[in-house]
Parts: structure tokens; C-alpha cells; sequence
């Protein structure tokens, strides 16, 4: 008897509701949001809240300080962070940093295409003179949240997945066929869950399937691309042996020809060698906490 696959969309998304296996968000996030939500509250007060954990403040500067963000100087305080990075991704720095150590711990291959495709994205939307360029990389960043979903809250899920995998199945088609739902979709699901931008959420729902986009055409395409390039590159590894296909459409939408992609590459390859830097002190500070 074959599973109506809305039954097993229904079914995953009432577990990711339950998040098993995930760190739940940190306590400081509901005051951040209240915070944020009243005009009459300052810049320095939100900084001083952030900067009451200590734990959070040191996890957010690693971020903010990492090569796929590029800031030429060093970030050393909370306020600079807001005032270079936004209060926006910011505060999904916040949300999200018990998540980028679990991608890290779990899949290091993972990480590393995580945060090549995050440099790359926010390199071409600087090209394209996109507004909040380092939001569109912290969409990069979050771009395949939904496969460490599958792997640390649905074990059982993934490990089928990972079986048509190894028979020769792309891994879409995989989870689609095991949960009727993919991990862009997941993501994105994720992310609605956490209130995060639309534009953020819009952009790694559909960073697979680019007829899904509504208002962040260009968003969805760069990931699409950076994706593509990353694994190219063979920068970082997932669940694809062989490069992704690249949507034609994603070129069309950012208005890019191949000179600028050999544009692209040449400024993403030093990126990508401070960010082995980037991975490898994760990697000691990681394991110095264990």
C-alpha cells in the first residue's frame, strides 16, 4: 500500500512542529522581538541585551567576523555587528547559531557548502547592487537548513533517502518519494515557524525550483546559481555526487552571461580559502567545549 504523499507532508510537518533532536530557540529572542517592535527602544538598548549573554554575543561575532560576510575590518562589538550586518539578519544570527553547530558537528561537508554558497550569494548580489546583500547570504547560509532537519529530527526518513540515494536516485526525487516534501521546502517551513523575512524564506523555498518564486525572483535565482557553482567548485559536499542542473532561468533573472560567472569565481576563490580558516577554529572552539 503506497502513502498518499499530502498524508506524509502532513505526518513530517507535524514532527518538525515537535523539532526532536533540535535546540530550541534561545530565551533572549522574545524580548528581541519586543524589542524591535517598539520604535521607542534604541539601537545601544538592543545591543545591551544581546551583550547580557555571553555565550549568544560570542557565537554572533564568529558569524559576523567570518570571511562569507566579508567585511574588510574586524567586528568587535554587538553595535557594530547591527550597524554593519542590520538588525534583521542580526537577530536571525541569533536565532539560528545553535543550529549552524549542530550542521557543523554533524555534517562538516555540509557546513563548508553552506557557507561557500553564502559567500558566493552575497558576492553576486553586490554585483547586482541588490539592497542588504548580507541578508541574501544569510539566505545562503540557511539554504539547505531543511536537509540538517532530515538528518538530526527525521533519522529514520533520511536513512531511506540515503538508500535511493546510493541507488542512483538525485537526492530531490529522494525525499520527495520518502516524505513528499523536500528540503528547501522544510526550510522554509522552518523559517515561517521563526517569523524570519519573507524575502529569506522565499528565497531557499525555491532556490530548487524557481517557478515557485513570487516577489524574490532574483533572491531565489542567486542562490540557485551560487548553489550550482559551489558545487562545481567541489567546495563542501552534500548529498549530490554530480553537479546540480543549472536553470538557465537563473542567468536570464540576474542578467548574468558566462564572463561574469569567470568574474564571480575569481572573487569567491579567496573567500573561500579564509573560510577554511573560518572552519577550522570552529572546529578546535567546538572541540574545546565537548
Amino acid at each position: 500500500m503506497t502513502i498518499d504523499p499530502s498524508e506524509k507532508r502532513k505526518e513530517v510537518k507535524k514532527k518538525l512542529r515537535k523539532l526532536e533532536g533540535l535546540p530550541t530557540l534561545p530565551p533572549i529572542v522574545q524580548r528581541l522581538n519586543q524589542m524591535i517592535e517598539d520604535e521607542r527602544t534604541s539601537l545601544n538598548q538592543i545591543a545591551e541585551l544581546i551583550e547580557k549573554d555571553q555565550v549568544i554575543t560570542t557565537k554572533v561575532l564568529r558569524l559576523a567576523n567570518s570571511a562569507f560576510y566579508g567585511f574588510p575590518r574586524k567586528i568587535s562589538t554587538v553595535q557594530q555587528a547591527m550597524m554593519l550586518l542590520g538588525i534583521n539578519v542580526l537577530k536571525i544570527l541569533i536565532m539560528t547559531s545553535s543550529i549552524f553547530e549542530i550542521i557543523h558537528k554533524e555534517d562538516v561537508g555540509l557546513w563548508e557548502h553552506s557557507i561557500g554558497v553564502a559567500a558566493c550569494s552575497k558576492i553576486i548580489a553586490e554585483k547586482l547592487e541588490l539592497k542588504d546583500a548580507q541578508e541574501v547570504a544569510t539566505a545562503g547560509l540557511l539554504h539547505d537548513l531543511g536537509r540538517v532537519i532530515i538528518k538530526v529530527s527525521l533519522q529514520e526518513e533520511y536513512q531511506k533517502i540515503m538508500v535511493l540515494v546510493s541507488q542512483g536516485v538525485d537526492p530531490l526525487s529522494a525525499e520527495r518519494k520518502i516524505l513528499g516534501i523536500d528540503h528547501a521546502e522544510i526550510g522554509a517551513f522552518l523559517m515561517r515557524q521563526w517569523n524570519l523575512p519573507e524575502r529569506l524564506i522565499e528565497a531557499v523555498e525555491s532556490h530548487h525550483d524557481l517557478e515557485k518564486t513570487k516577489k524574490y525572483r532574483k533572491e531565489a535565482s542567486i542562490l540557485h546559481l551560487s548553489d550550482v557553482l559551489l558545487h562545481a567548485r567541489g567546495y563542501g559536499k552534500t548529498a549530490y555526487e554530480k553537479v546540480p542542473p543549472l536553470d538557465a532561468k537563473a542567468l536570464k533573472n540576474l542578467n548574468l552571461g558566462f564572463p561574469e560567472i569567470k568574474e564571480i569565481l575569481f572573487t569567491l576563490e579567496p573567500r573561500l580559502y579564509e573560510l577554511r580558516f573560518f572552519t577550522e577554529e570552529l572546529k578546535k572552539e567546538l572541540a574545546g567545549e565537548n
